[in-house]
């Protein structure tokens, strides 16, 4: 599932108890054993909590999941973090290319996603195709990881069959490329429904030629990126996905410049603003267009109300957020707007941090 979608599947559930656990994770082994301890010891954790706090009748599917889910993580595919979500009916487990804060238990009606927003507020999801007539792959990657294979009704997808019914035409490139396109149409068909449920766009690995000829067909050419070559000695996912990576981050550094110059025009026309407070109650109120701030710009709050607050120190303060741009984020996402980090330049006269708003 996308991330973006699985914050919001998670931000919709309200459950007594919901308990997510954090922890830092190692990619190689043999540090990765650790990972497998320090696991280990925060579901007992849990357990004890969630059983101390609410008794065992009414929570006998948070206990099941609690003592399965450590039999499906895979220490040898862990990022730099690592995140389970569990309640009576839910078990999510995700992995991330970003440190967390520490290592905790926490337990509430809710999960605790600040991680996860973060995350993907702060990286690049996407899609990577491999592309073949010897069949079809498609992965979703952050930034320079892959995250999964997607796998569904249509992918992976089978080997191209098309039958030449005229063999006298096999030596007819026409011909030849009508059949090549045919799947071809068919792959981008299953394409654009997973774009169009997750907004992800796609990076094709594939030759030349082959992306040329899906260009040609497809039904919405603006859910690529554009294509990399591929390596037949060298396809397989965690070697596809640093050249894909590097193309997807030309282009979003170019839609930053680009958002920060829109930015700037709006100055003019009063619809920028630069005070937290002020971007906070927009964000919430649905104003949010574009968010632009710098990529280590946190700080931490002590609600006094909804919509105002005070800003404190210690983010670990009992009853603080201990980072309110991640609550006006996803605010702006969530109502349709756009979020842009950047330690470009461009933006130090405008502060750390600016909202442009619709109206």
């Amino acid at each position: 599932m996308a991330l973006k979608a699985l914050i919001q599947q998670l931000g919709a559930e309200k459950s007594t108890p919901c308990v997510t656990i954090s922890l830092n994770t190692h990619r190689t082994f043999p540090d990765n054993e650790s990972d497998r301890i320090l696991l280990k010891n925060l579901l007992k954790e849990a357990k004890e909590r969630v059983v101390h706090e609410f008794g065992g009748n009414t929570i006998t599917g948070l206990l099941k999941n609690i003592d399965t889910v450590q039999n499906e993580v895979d220490v040898n595919r862990n990022l730099d973090s690592l995140y389970i979500f569990l309640s009576n009916k839910t078990k999510e487990i995700v992995t991330l290319p970003q440190v967390t804060h520490k290592s905790s238990v926490q337990i509430s009606n809710t999960f605790a996603l600040r991680p996860l927003i973060k995350a993907y507020s702060r990286s690049t999801t996407y899609l990577i195709m491999l592309l073949s007539q010897g069949g079809v792959h498609l992965y979703e990657a952050i930034n320079d990881e892959i995250l999964q294979e997607i796998k569904n009704e249509d992918f992976p997808f089978p080997e191209n069959t098309h039958n030449l019914f005229f063999p006298e035409r096999k030596s007819d490139p026409e011909y030849v490329d009508d059949l090549i396109k045919g799947y071809f149409n068919k792959i981008d068909k299953a394409l654009v429904k997973i774009h169009n449920k997750t907004d992800l766009k796609c990076v094709v690995v594939c030759t030349v030629d082959n992306y040329g000829l899906l260009m040609q067909v497809a039904d919405k050419p603006a859910a690529y990126y554009g294509y990399v070559r591929i390596d037949y000695n060298n396809s397989a996912p965690h070697q596809i996905v640093q050249p894909g990576w590097e193309l997807v981050k030309t282009l979003v550094q170019q839609q930053k410049k680009a958002a920060i110059e829109k930015v700037k025009e709006a100055v003019a026309q009063g619809k920028v603003q630069t005070d937290l407070q002020e971007i906070y109650q927009s964000a919430i109120d649905g104003r949010g267009d574009l968010l632009i701030l710098h990529q280590d710009f946190v700080q931490p709050v002590m609600m006094k109300d909804d919509r105002t607050f005070e800003f404190i120190e210690n983010p670990s303060t009992p009853g603080a957020i201990d980072d309110i741009t991640s609550n006006i984020i996803w605010q702006v996402l969530e109502k349709k707007g756009s979020v842009v980090f950047t330690t470009q330049e461009e933006i130090k006269d405008l502060g750390k941090i600016v909202l442009k708003t619709r109206y």
